[in-house]
């Protein structure tokens, strides 16, 4: 697509994009959000796209390291080497990426556990995925640091117990310095 063809930037500039702010009020799902999404841009290049994957691989490429952040990179070898147990909560991990995603990204390795809505069915922010988190780890929630860019997902964390860090996409180092935080740990 030509740079512009977009309209909407979603986290970045809310004010773009009407779609993103519904789903900020629940009036739709974050599914429903990007399962929109999807479709527009698969008829802006002329296919038929039903699967979110579809877009996440066509936006992104198939390198899925290389759109890994170099911060969060730093933060969860830094949070795991210091004996940090990690976990990914994720409303649709598998759904978006597909299936060989995990085998893709060695950085998961690093991860105890992978909690996703995919095949749970359970959507951030209800209390109830959260839970699975804690249950996975073993950990009660409130040793729990959830980290997510949409305050609605926050919310919930903070609901179901967590410790929280709303992370600002426009200032990456700043919100893994301050999940690090949590443990006495420094991004450096």
């Amino acid at each position: 697509l030509k740079a512009g063809t977009l309209d909407w930037r979603g986290p970045f500039d809310p004010a773009s994009d009407a779609l993103w702010r519904s789903m900020q009020a629940d009036e739709i799902s974050e599914r429903d959000y990007w399962k929109t999404r999807t479709r527009e841009v698969g008829r802006l290049v002329g296919e038929d796209w039903q699967d979110m994957s579809t877009f996440v691989q066509r936006a992104r490429g198939a390198d899925p390291q290389a759109v890994v952040r170099p911060e969060a990179e730093r933060a969860i070898r830094i949070a795991h080497t210091a004996g940090i147990k990690l976990a990914v909560l994720s409303n649709e991990l598998d759904l978006f990426y597909g299936k060989s995603f995990r085998e893709r990204l060695p950085l998961l390795a690093l991860f105890e556990t992978i909690v996703d809505a995919t095949y749970t069915k359970i959507l951030k922010p209800d209390t109830r995925a959260y839970a699975m988190v804690g249950e996975a780890l073993r950990l009660p929630l409130n040793a729990c640091v959830f980290v997510d860019d949409q305050k609605r997902n926050v919310d919930g964390a903070v609901a179901a117990g967590m410790l929280t860090v709303h992370f600002d996409v426009a200032e990456p180092a700043r919100s893994y310095a301050e999940a690090l935080s949590h443990f006495g740990l420094t991004l450096s």
